[in-house]
Parts: C-alpha cells; structure tokens; sequence
C-alpha cells in the first residue's frame, strides 16, 4: 500500500453528472499512477444512463492511484482517482500498518466537507467507516439454550426466571443502488453473505446469492395459492455459439424509457404518402445558396422546418401530460428532438428554441447535433426538456414505422425513405420523389382532428415547399 498523508492527497469523486443519477461506468482512463495533472484536464470518461461524459480533474498534481479498473459502475460520491498535490515524487511503498486496536472502533472519522464536482456539487463525503451497533448479540445457539432452560424450570418447582429475549436480527449494511437491485431481483439481504469493508453488502455479493439461491421445497402442509407463471428464461441451444450483452448505461435508460412511454400514454399513429419532388428541388438550389455554405443542407432541414410551421399553425399539439395535477400544459417553445442511432443506443438530443431559428440557423443546429452524437460527446443538458421529436428511418431504407413517443413528449413524426416511385402529376402517370410519413402523437392530448391537421400541414409544405413562406 502506499504512504499518502491526508494533507498532501487529494480524492476526486465521482460527481453526479447527470442530475440525480446514483451510478455511473468508467469507460476510460485517460491517466495512469505516476502522471502529472493539472487544473481541468479530462481524465476519464465514464458512461451514465443518460451519455457518455469526460470528467475534468479539479487540481494539479500527480496521480497515485487509480481506485477502479475500466468498465466499473461506481456509486456518486465514490472516490475514484488520488492526486497528490504537493509536487513531490512519489512516495516509497511503506509495509501495510497494523490494525488499530479494538478499543477505537467506537470513534468514527469527522466528515470531509462537500468538494465541488462538474455538475453543481457532489453528495458530501463522508467516512467509509461504520459505527458497530449498539448492544450485545446474542448466537442463535446461547438463545435457544436459555428458552430450553426456562422451560425446564417451568416443568420442574419455583419461580420462573425472566425468559432471555430472542435476538433481534441486525439491518444489512448496504448502499442504496445495492438494495434497489436486491430488491428488483427478489433477494433477502439477510441471507446475503457481505464481503465489502466492514461487512457491506455489494452487487457481486447480490449476483452471487441469486446464483447460490436453491430452489423453494415444496410446502406440504396446504396448497399453496395458484400463482401466475414464472416467465421462462430466454431459450438457448448452443451457448458456445451465442453471445450476451450487459444491458447498461444509454441503452438500458432508453429502453426503461420505452416502455414506460408505451404502456403510459396512448399511442395514435397516422400516415400520409406524399410527393415531395419540389422540396428535393429546393435542396439542391438551397446548397448552392451562398447564405447556406458550410452548412448542412439535405431533406432533413426542409422537413424540420415544415414541422415547426405546422406547429405553429396548431400550436395545441406542442403540449405535455402532467399526471400528477391532471393538466394539460401547453408550451409556448420548440425544443425539436432528432433521434440519432449511435454505438451507445438511440439517444433524442433537441435543439432549443427551434421555432425562432432562421433556416440557416436550424441547418447550423442540425449539424451540431448530428456530429455530437455520431462522436458520443452529447451532453446530457442537450437531452432533456423536448417538445416534440422527428426521427428519420429513411436513412436506413426503410419506408415508415409506428414510432414511439419520447417520454415527455407530445408527438413524434417518423420520416420514411425518399425514393423515385410512379405517381399521377397533372393528370399522367411519371416517376415523382414519394416518401411516407407517419405521425405518433399521445391521444391524451392530442385528438384524431388536431393530429391529422399537424399531419396534413406537413405533408403540404413538402409538396409545395413555397407554403413556408406564405404560411410562416
């Protein structure tokens, strides 16, 4: 182990990144024991259920320890890195100290105060030490031998002796992350063996008592209740020729997310096949346009831009659903989410404000948020508070789609793929630019007639494109 004085080693924790989360994965280490850093340079990038994020290091100085090997999901409020921040070399490896003796386990270490973190402040640190709890344990075995003898004394002459109360089983000592997953996973963490410090219980131990949990004897004293089946777990052939996947981090938030949306707000789904050969027309003039170099222009814009014309013709459809006051709360702002694919799982960054942006502006936008999420650096600020959502499965050759409403959301437009189609044009079958659109929006607060407005509205800008301008 090596000799750090408390004066001189600086312990930087893992910082709540994402407003309120408990966890959080170390992707990579940017630094290794032995390196000099200083103020602000990034020194890993852990993964939380909302993004990847890079964490900055808070002062100068030289690492000692590294706490957590790559791919580690570490609690808030964990030290994760030591910096020595006196400017010396380091220290020599010194023999591991002796235990302290018993007497000084009822002293407990004072509270560090609270260090700033990325994201506002972190939980404040405290001691990893534990208090023992008060009061003498009694072993099963010494209890049952004091009721035995109590019960002898009744069967035999004099008075009986005040009975030895039976023991009363001690809390786990646990984190909260650890008894949530308990709990999901339908764990007692009184059976659970510890073998954290001081007889925490961690997450191996959690896994490991689901494995070393035998199954129930049957109960022969009366029938049990009928009990609805236990779901079969997912069925294997040949396990040397499979492969399984964590569930973890974006992935795992995105799909709690989906099927929250949809099993909570209920889904409506329409669909509208347009010709959309002027608006391909416009693009290609558009980047030819000296106001649009640099910029990304494609169908993606044009149909951003139809969209927020069509909201703000039928404003009501831009809303949420407050469960909890049983309100319909109407926004009078566009944060226009783009569902992006990305090695992580899909994420739904926004663009704030879309609705007061120039074209050239939301081209601007659009390609800023393209380029972050294809490099996995979107921040989580970028995926929160969205209106409304378009999400392009053409990219992918795919014609149109029932696509999920994001949580929160009141509507989301699917864009299918754009593609040379025979289409009747003044009267004569020719090949026209078709696509298919497809409108998800939540029945609570969007009707069927509010719903096929918002459509019908988009579907007749992208047919005659020049209605951004007559009706914007």
């Amino acid at each position: 182990m090596t000799t750090m004085t408390e004066a001189s080693v600086r312990e930087f924790k893992m910082p709540d990144v994402g407003e309120g989360l408990t966890e959080a994965e170390i992707l990579k280490w940017y630094v290794q024991v032995g390196d000099t850093v200083t103020d602000g340079q990034v020194v890993c990038e852990v993964e939380t259920a909302k993004a990847a994020v890079e964490l900055p290091i808070p002062y100068d100085g030289v690492v000692r320890e590294l706490h957590f090997p790559e791919g580690t999901t570490v609690d808030v409020g964990t030290a994760i890195i030591a910096v020595d921040v006196s400017g010396g070399a380091a220290p020599a490896e010194t023999p591991t100290p002796a235990p302290a003796p018993a007497a000084a386990e009822d002293e407990e270490e004072k509270p560090q105060g609270r260090q700033p973190v990325l994201v506002g402040y972190g939980v404040a640190a405290s001691s990893t030490k534990r208090r023992p709890r008060k009061g003498p344990t009694v072993p099963v075995q010494e209890a049952s031998a004091a009721i035995q003898a109590v019960q002898t004394e009744l069967n035999g002459h004099g008075p009986a002796p005040t009975p030895t109360p039976a023991p009363v089983k001690e809390r786990p000592l646990a984190k909260p992350p650890v008894r949530k997953l308990a709990k999901d996973l339908g764990v007692d963490l009184t059976t659970v063996v510890p073998s954290g410090p001081d007889g925490i219980i961690t997450r191996e131990d959690v896994h490991a008592a689901v494995t070393a949990t035998p199954a129930p004897e049957p109960v022969v004293e009366a029938p049990a209740p009928a009990q609805a089946p236990t779901p079969a777990p997912a069925a294997t052939y040949d396990t040397s020729r499979e492969t399984r996947i964590p569930v973890k981090g974006v992935r795992k938030a995105t799909a709690a997310a989906m099927v929250g949306s949809a099993f909570t707000a209920p889904h409506v789904t329409e669909f509208v096949t347009v010709d959309v050969t002027r608006t391909m027309k416009l693009v290609e003039e558009l980047k030819q346009d000296k106001a649009m170099q640099g910029l990304r222009v494609n169908p993606l814009l044009l149909i951003a831009k139809a969209l927020l014309v069509a909201i703000k013709r039928n404003p009501e459809v831009n809303a949420s659903w407050d469960e909890a006051n049983q309100e319909i709360v109407l926004k009078r702002y566009v944060n226009l989410g783009i569902a992006a694919a990305t090695p992580r799982g899909l994420i739904v960054p926004n663009i704030k404000d879309a609705h007061d942006k120039t074209l050239p502006q939301l081209a601007e936008a659009l390609g800023e948020l393209v380029s972050t999420a294809r490099d996995g650096k979107t921040s989580p600020a970028a995926m929160q508070g969205g209106t409304i959502t378009i999400t392009n499965v053409g990219v992918f050759g795919v014609d149109t789609g029932t696509p999920i409403l994001n949580p929160g959301e009141s509507a989301i437009l699917a864009v299918g793929a754009i593609k040379l189609q025979p289409w009747v044009h003044k009267g004569k079958v020719k090949p026209r630019q078709v696509t298919t659109l497809a409108l998800s929006f939540d029945h609570r607060l969007v009707d069927g007639e509010l719903g096929s407005k918002v459509l019908a509205d988009v579907a007749a800008i992208l047919e005659q494109p020049k209605r951004l301008i007559t009706w914007a």
